[in-house]
């Protein structure tokens, strides 16, 4: 912002130095001018005066030179009075310019000031959104953790759930064929309780 600053005062700087210039040039020049335009029509007055009291060709003469004289200067200061009125105008036109360059200046200077402004208020913006990012990260990381250790947990519990399904299902398993066997011996044992017993002494009596 500094550099843009320098380089405008600069621009503006040059512009004042590079007008003021020629005014100082055509001012001295039309004070110099009017001094000898002064300085010559008191000599014509005189000469003409003087001319009078001595009249002849030569007086006449030299009458007519320094008229033709005062005529060139006269045309002469008509012209740098045209040229200074040029650069009068320029000058107006160039402060005109600078009037609306300066209102331009500060119009940016407001702009950029509100620029800086919102750029401060989005960057605090953007830390506390940074740091509500980084908590929120930190929350999710933690719930992974939680979630797996939660989730390997609950794997443990079900192998030592199926474990002891296997366990009581062998022993189910077990007891089942114990059942079975026992089953099986109590109905051998109960067939042989029916069986009838031949004695001797009933083939006797006949």
């Amino acid at each position: 912002m500094r550099s843009w600053k320098n380089h405008v005062r600069g621009e503006l700087q040059q512009r004042d130095q590079t007008e003021k210039l020629p005014f100082i040039g055509v001012f001295t020049s039309l004070s110099q001018m009017e001094e000898r335009f002064e300085f010559r029509k008191t000599f014509l007055d005189d000469v003409q005066s003087k001319s009078l009291d001595r009249g002849g060709r030569e007086s006449e003469h030299l009458a007519e030179k320094l008229s033709q004289t005062v005529s060139d200067l006269t045309t002469v200061l008509y012209l740098k009075e045209a040229e200074l009125q040029y650069w009068q105008s320029r000058v107006s036109h160039y402060r005109q310019e600078a009037l609306s360059l300066a209102k331009r200046s500060n119009t940016l200077k407001t702009t950029l000031s509100e620029f800086e402004y919102t750029i401060e208020c989005q960057s605090k913006e953007l830390a506390a959104l940074r740091n509500e990012q980084k908590g929120i990260n930190e929350a999710l990381a933690l719930a992974c953790r939680e979630k797996d250790e939660l989730l390997q947990r609950w794997m443990e519990e079900k192998r030592e759930e199926a474990d002891r399904l296997n366990k009581y299902n062998d022993a189910q398993e077990r007891w089942q064929r114990v059942a079975k066997h026992l089953k099986k011996h109590l109905h051998s044992e109960r067939k042989k309780e029916f069986v009838p017993i031949v004695t001797n002494s009933w083939y006797g009596e006949k």
